[in-house]
């Protein structure tokens, strides 16, 4: 069985009990911590936490007999989280007295199940395997995942070797939000099963859902290699195409999937996709219409309608039924599209209060996929490259490479690198490759290495040659090739090293706008700091680091600052700058940047075919009251 879109849903799937319960438990815990003096140790011994609270609000959650499923336990621990924040409490502490109540809360579960299991161990025994996949999969049909899982779990300790109860568990877990859980039983699935197609698609779908695109593609290829009428491997694959920006190998996976099944919804939202990455938006709302009349509670389809243009208030239907199919029982990361896309509705027509809510709503589902991100690790990254990266050390580099075609525009997500990619690549001696990756993968695998010091000179001039080919493999013979990936910004020391003459480009926006408009936005798991306004915060003072560190190390000449707003405001003005500063003669098609027909395979695929405008400066002030966290930036 695969994890695809179910057409019912249990009624337990309606968490605002839990929602509601979580948040009052953290206002009491809250007041309880202002009044007391006692401590509780943490895991590192300090002594921070009220004693005899915790215990309190253990007790209270077992004397309201709460009874939560995964999706209701995820309900309860964001809003309980959450609302600890809200009251003041710090990051490290409400992560610890969360994780503390969902452990209790858990083992209480565990304990009754085993009493369950007791009473009713000789009636399942007696029930074959075969009955226990059917109701196992019954279950996943209607939507009661958590029962599913329970009966999955069974099979499993029949026979641990199962392949169906291994892939069925993992995709139940899919859907319950628990992805490395369910990567594991999928893994042992592929392991013990080398021939099974639906494990390894599988397998690649999760993967590409928690951002890991390269290994994704090389299981999600052995699955179509295995069945090549396996049209679900081959949609994913296609998706997982489109996020490594090769929209002609992905639009060759979404149209064998439609030769093999003309009306699947999967493959019609794959190609809608591509063409409104590739700004042909009509064809792309006719591919979504079509996937919606194949599935018509297909969140991603019904999603990325909000992302073709601006809403208006004429659209209330599609908010309604957004709304419909987000209650309706997804899976978090569906709901989350459409949570967002809400969010984008209610932004569009003015309403910031359900605007924000929306985005918050979203944001928590979102999490589900992505490690948590860790502040001490980033600071002591940034640390090291700071340390690595000297003045003296670099006055002895030699260069790897003396080309001057890679172009590097850089800066925190949403702060304007893809419109200035399009500005430039609007040129004629320019092409845009936009977002590789190279670099950032090179620093992971040379990771050890770099915190101990420079590249040596061999390694150097094999990733110049490299990085050389990947450009040409994605761009031609261009003169001159854009690489517009934002994180870029980590590696500007490694990158200076191999090409000191490549030119820079280093966008800079409000810090409060950009860190909010990545709160808007539904990114990759990898982009772990990107759900949580604390957690942006802090990522960006690393970012203004590093970024400081660079400008005074590297020569005059090689990072051009531009201000996103400056260039909003006059136009002509820091187009020309731009081109000056890269060495090419002025054109006027860079005017025109919008007209100019190339993709653009990130989120802000919309923007970049619309004229420049200035509506997106100054956007924070309308969530003033909500971004806490946040207004520390402007300091």
């Amino acid at each position: 069985m695969l994890f695809g879109n179910p057409t019912a849903m249990s009624n337990w799937f309606d968490a605002r009990e839990a929602t509601e319960f979580g948040t009052a438990l953290a206002d009491q815990f809250t007041r309880s911590v202002h009044s007391s003096s006692a401590a509780l140790p943490n895991k590192k011994g300090v002594r921070n936490q009220p004693i005899d609270v915790l215990q309190q609000i253990l007790d209270r959650a077992d004397s309201n007999n709460l009874k939560l499923n995964f999706y209701k336990k995820a309900k309860f621990a964001n809003s309980f989280k959450w609302r600890l924040l809200e009251n003041g409490l710090k990051k490290e502490v409400a992560d610890e007295v969360t994780e503390r109540v969902l452990v209790h809360l858990a083992r209480n579960k565990a304990a009754s199940a085993l009493v369950g299991e007791s009473a009713a161990g000789d009636a399942d025994r007696t029930r074959s395997v075969r009955q226990l996949l059917t109701d196992g999969n019954k279950c996943m049909f209607e939507g009661a995942y958590s029962d599913a899982i329970s009966i999955y779990q069974k099979l499993l300790q029949r026979n641990p070797r199962d392949p169906d109860a291994l892939n069925n568990l993992g995709a139940a877990l899919v859907k319950i939000g628990l992805y490395a859980e369910a990567e594991e039983h999928f893994r042992e699935a592929t392991r013990l099963h080398p021939d099974f197609a639906s494990a390894h698609s599988n397998l690649g779908e999760v993967l590409r859902i928690q951002g890991q695109f390269q290994d994704a593609e090389n299981w999600l290829r052995r699955a179509v290699k295995l069945n090549p009428k396996h049209t679900d491997a081959r949609n994913n694959l296609g998706l997982t195409f489109v996020f490594l920006g090769r929209l002609g190998d992905a639009t060759n996976q979404f149209k064998k999937s439609l030769k093999l099944a003309p009306q699947n919804a999967g493959a019609l939202f794959g190609m809608g996709h591509v063409a409104a990455i590739e700004g042909r938006f009509d064809e792309a709302k006719a591919m979504f219409n079509r996937a919606l009349h194949a599935n018509p509670r297909m969140a991603s389809a019904w999603a990325s309608m909000a992302g073709l243009r601006k809403m208006t208030p004429s659209d209330g239907a599609w908010l309604e039924r957004a709304q419909q199919i987000a209650a309706s029982g997804i899976s978090p990361l569906e709901e989350a599209d459409l949570r967002f896309a809400i969010g984008k509705y209610y932004d569009d027509v003015e309403d910031f209060t359900q605007a924000f809510k929306s985005y918050k709503d979203a944001n928590e589902l979102q999490k589900t996929a992505a490690a948590a991100y860790q502040p001490l690790a980033r600071t002591q990254f940034v640390d090291d490259l700071m340390r690595v990266y000297t003045r003296e050390s670099m006055s002895n580099v030699s260069p790897a490479s003396d080309s001057m075609k890679p172009i590097f525009v850089v800066g925190m997500p949403r702060s304007g690198t893809s419109l200035v990619e399009q500005i430039i690549a609007s040129h004629p001696s320019v092409k845009g490759a936009g977002e590789l990756g190279f670099w950032s993968r090179a620093l992971q695998e040379h990771g050890a290495a770099v915190r101990q010091g420079l590249l040596d000179l061999s390694t150097k001039k094999k990733l110049a040659d490299a990085y050389l080919r990947a450009l040409e493999a994605r761009c031609g013979d261009s003169p001159r090739i854009v690489d517009k990936t934002p994180l870029n910004f980590d590696n500007l020391g490694i990158i200076h090293s191999v090409f000191p003459k490549a030119r820079i480009i280093y966008m800079q926006r409000d810090p409060v706008d950009t860190c909010l408009s990545c709160y808007f936005q539904k990114f990759s798991a990898e982009m772990d700091f990107a759900s949580e306004l604390i957690d942006l915060a802090h990522f960006y003072k690393q970012h203004q680091r590093v970024m400081a560190h660079w400008r005074a190390l590297l020569p005059p000449g090689t990072i051009l600052d531009v201000p996103y707003a400056e260039l909003v405001a006059h136009q002509e003005l820091w187009t020309r700058k731009i081109l000056e500063f890269l060495g090419l003669e002025w054109n006027e098609q860079c005017l025109d940047f919008n007209a100019t027909s190339r993709l653009v395979a990130t989120a802000s695929f919309w923007q970049v075919k619309q004229p420049i405008f200035e509506g997106s400066v100054g956007r924070w002030r309308n969530y003033e009251k909500f971004i806490g966290p946040l207004l520390a930036l402007r300091d």
